[in-house]
Formats: structure tokens, sequence, C-alpha cells
């Protein structure tokens, strides 16, 4: 939470990123209140939200008995059924669509150029790069089936037996992923530096003074404009003095429960800084956190650390709860400036956003242990190594974190030498293409250029699911701005808001109806499914 504060000037103010759910959630507040007709407006948007939330909630919740059916439609595997066997490879690739509310109201919130970067790192990810790796046989699939139905794989998974020779396609990936996230925030970020410094210097002005005659040097031209008074922002004292408590308890807490040095954790805390710009840049443009390529990178980089400490057991432990602190902070810092960029449209004051972030963080501390007690209840096999792979409730993200810390452990460099080339390749790109971008495109034709922090996360993600459903709504926002611009500013808002709350939540029931024996899988049918197993 400290470290999103001196974010949320570039991230808020500057480059206006749209943070889809927050500013679902500011738009649908501010829509209840103001306006000419405020309270006719107010009842309108009201119905509309409250009409997706019932919709979406009970879709999701109806689903789990037919998700063959009424979730997932596997059409390459309906095809393969019916005599066109190389149809097989559509449903091995996972190019599923999936009828998931919360995305699609995410593709109406964020707009184009996000929904169709994403959409198109999904393409060349798991189209065209994951084919031509088996095809080449860089990467190496699992057969699901061989006997009852050939050719039908699993690429999509984690396959750890040989993870430079023989790797899986979706771990080949994790690398070039990882890395086109990382260049892909940091060349925005370059690109912004005049701006950047001198924001900073004017953040820690008060701080150079009292200790300095001189002023600081900085071009005013450059410096973000702050619409809210000084009284109304979080001082630097506070967040300044949150960041330095915070790391002294840090390291007391890693060393004294994990057996972290201090070193090694600073080391953490200063990787979890530096992702914050790619959490912020990623959930502020496509609503998603990659907290898997957040960790995975810093368990790469921490694993470099923790070799000749102790038994293999030892070193895996220190290296995933390494990673996890600075995923865990950079991730929170993205959802704290999720919740900024809400105040900052409703004209609120950050100040009280912050107490109110505080007061919420407590009672998360607690909830998310009780939500993580219902999901294992509801499904045991999240903590089943062997069951992991066919668990409803699968938690990719945690398999991916168990590979990178088995395989960093190892005595050579896990990454594979074609994997490291792209992911070389990519790094150029992107700073290239950056370059490009601010030198010799006009800035009204920015949304015609390849988001690649959304690129980059849907070569980590194991499914094209999400990427599909954010493409189709923002098509849809799109069509529907043009054709009734009125109707679309007066619903959009609101049905992506409930759309996207009503399938959080519905999840939430799912777990409830299946800890008591009475959800999708005791009484769900298989139809439309692979292999005839229950899918959902």
């Amino acid at each position: 939470m400290f470290f999103s504060i001196p974010l949320r000037k570039l991230y808020i103010l500057e480059q206006k990123l749209p943070f889809p759910s927050a500013t679902a959630a500011a738009f649908t507040i501010r829509s209840l209140h103001t306006g000419k007709n405020a309270e006719a407006n107010a009842k309108k948007k009201t119905k509309a939200l409250v009409i997706a939330f019932c919709i979406a909630i009970t879709w999701r919740c109806v689903s789990e008995y037919a998700p063959g059916i009424l979730w997932d439609w596997h059409w390459g595997w309906t095809l393969y059924k019916i005599g066109w066997k190389q149809a097989v490879n559509i449903e091995n690739w996972s190019w599923i669509v999936e009828a998931t509310p919360a995305f699609i109201g995410v593709g109406f919130l964020a707009g184009r150029n996000a929904s169709y970067s994403f959409f198109s790192g999904a393409i060349l990810a798991w189209a065209i790069i994951g084919p031509c790796l088996i095809a080449t046989g860089a990467a190496v699939g699992v057969a699901v089936a061989p006997e009852q139905f050939p050719g039908y794989m699993n690429y999509m998974g984690m396959v750890l037996d040989d993870p430079v020779n023989a790797p899986s396609p979706r771990y080949w990936l994790v690398w070039p992923g990882t890395m086109l996230l990382l260049a892909g925030s940091f060349a925005e970020v370059f690109a912004n530096y005049r701006t950047i410094y001198a924001s900073i210097v004017q953040l820690f002005q008060p701080l150079i003074r009292r200790f300095s005659k001189r002023e600081a040097n900085y071009d005013e031209a450059n410096v973000i404009q702050e619409p809210c008074g000084p009284e109304e922002m979080v001082p630097m004292w506070m967040w300044l003095g949150g960041i330095i408590i915070s790391i002294i308890f840090t390291c007391v807490i890693m060393s004294l429960q994990f057996k972290l040095s201090v070193g090694q954790t600073l080391l953490a805390i200063l990787f979890a800084f530096i992702f914050s710009f790619i959490g912020a840049e990623s959930c502020g443009r496509t609503n998603i956190i990659p907290v898997t390529s957040i960790g995975n990178a810093s368990q790469l980089i921490i694993g470099g650390t923790t070799h000749g400490h102790g038994l293999i057991a030892k070193q895996q432990l220190m290296n995933i709860t390494g990673g996890l602190l600075a995923l865990g902070a950079s991730e929170q810092s993205a959802d704290m400036l999720g919740d900024l960029k809400t105040t900052h449209l409703l004209r609120a004051s950050p100040r009280v956003q912050f107490y109110a972030q505080c007061c919420g963080a407590i009672v998360s501390v607690f909830m998310s242990v009780a939500m993580y007690v219902l999901f294992s209840e509801a499904y045991p096999c999240i903590n089943d190594l062997a069951l992991a792979d066919k668990c409803s409730f699968s938690i990719p993200d945690v398999g991916a974190y168990r590979a990178i810390a088995v395989a960093v452990t190892s005595t050579a460099l896990p990454v594979p030498k074609s994997s490291g080339i792209l992911s070389i390749v990519l790094l150029v790109w992107a700073f290239i293409q950056t370059f490009l971008k601010y030198r010799f495109v006009p800035t009204k034709y920015h949304d015609y250029v390849p988001n690649l922090v959304a690129m980059g996360i849907a070569f980590i993600l194991n499914t094209t699911t999400y990427p599909t459903a954010m493409a189709f709504g923002a098509t849809v926002a799109f069509v529907w701005k043009k054709k009734y611009p009125a109707a679309f500013g007066m619903y959009c808002y609101a049905i992506a808001a409930g759309m996207i709350a009503g399938e959080g939540l519905g999840g939430i029931v799912g777990a409830v109806l299946q800890v008591g024996h009475v959800s999708g899988n005791y009484y769900g049918t298989a139809i439309g499914c692979p292999a005839g197993s229950y899918c959902g």
C-alpha cells in the first residue's frame, strides 16, 4: 500500500490508465448521484446493474451443472468427435469459447487496444509459437488418453522432467512472456523519464529542503498537475515512514519464520518495488495482475542467492517465500492503485481512501485465511499434487510457482536456450517499438500500437478463454458506442460492473455448494466436456 502512493501520479494522472474494475466502480457510484435527471438516471442504471449482476451470478452458478454446454464450449473437441480428427489440436491448445461475464465486462471497459493486444498475444503464443515448438521438437506435451483418444494432448501444463531440453510449451513460454512484461513496462517508464524525474523530485521536495539549503532542479513543465489539495494528499512522512517500518518488520519475520537472510529479504523488497510498475501497468490496462510472471521472475533471481543453504527442500522454501514476498507487495500495490483510480474519478480524498484501505487490509488478513479454508474444504484436490491438473479449482499460478522453485534449485540455468533467445529478441523489440511510438507516432494513433504488457500476459496464461472474452467484449462495446452512443453512456459501466461482480460472487456461491455436496461435481453433466470427463 505504501509503494502505491508515489506511483499514483505516473499511472493515474499522467498515463491515465483505465483500471477497468476501478473505473466501473467509480462510474457506477457517480451515476447514482449526479446528472440533470439524477434520480431517474440513477434508477435506470441501478436497475441495469442489478439485472446484469443477477444474470451473471445465476449463470455462473447454473453453469456448474452443465459446464460443457453453458460455460466452456469445446468446439474443437466436438469437431473431433464427429470425425474431423485434426480438430483435436484446437482443444489441445485450449482454444475454447468461455461465456465468462466478468471478462466480457472487462472488455467493455479496457477498450480495443488492450483487449485486441491481449487476444493477439494469445494467437502468437498458442496458435503460432506453441505449435511450432511441438513441430520442431523444442517442447513436448503429455498424451491424455492415447489409446482411447489418439492425438489428444496436454500442452498447457508444466512438464519439468527435463525443463531445459524437453519443456512443455507453457514452461517454454513463461520466460518470453515475463520478458515481454518487464520490457514493455519499463520501456514505458523510460519513455516518460522526464515526467517521472520531475514528479519524484517534487514529491521529495520537503525532504530535500529539510536537509539541503539548495532547491532541487527540475523542469516545472514536466510536473504532473495534482488536482487534490495538500490536505487531501497522503503526506510523505506517512507513506515513506510506512515503507521503512514495514521493511524492518518484514526482515524480522522472514528471518525468524522462514530463515531468509536480511540481504535476501531486502533483495525481494527491491524487486517488489520494481515489479510494482509491471503490476500497475498490467492491471491498469487489462484488469489482470500478472502474479505468475512477477513471482517467476523473482524466483529466478532469488534462486541464485539460495544455493548452498542446506537441503533442496529448504532452498525451495526460501525461493518460494522470497518470490511471494516480491509478487505480493507488487500485487497489492497495483490493487491499491485501482482504488486510488476510483478515488480520482470521484474527486475524493486520496488520504481518506488510504485510511480506508488500511482498515480493509487488516480485515483481509483474516478473511483470506477463512476463504482458503472454505476453498480447501470445497476442493481438497488443490492441496494434492497428484490431483492438481484434474482439479475443478486448479489454481494454475500455484503450479507455476512450484515448477519454478523446483527448476531454479537445479545446478543449471533452468531456461531453454531457444526460449532465452526469443526473450532477448522481445526485449529489443519492446524498446524499439516504444521508442518509435513516442518519437514518430502521433498521440491520437497510440491506440493502434500493440500493447506489449497485454501480449505478455497472454504468453503466461495457460488458457485462451480470457483474451477471447475480452476481445469479444471490446468489440461489442465499440459497436454499441458507435451505433447507440446515448445508451452506451447510460448503461455500459453499470452493466460491466454488474457482470464483473456477479461472476466473482458466483464463484464463492459455487464453493459453498461444493462444501454442501450439491454442486455440479455431484449432480452435473459432462456433456460437451473433453473425454467425457466433467469440466466444471
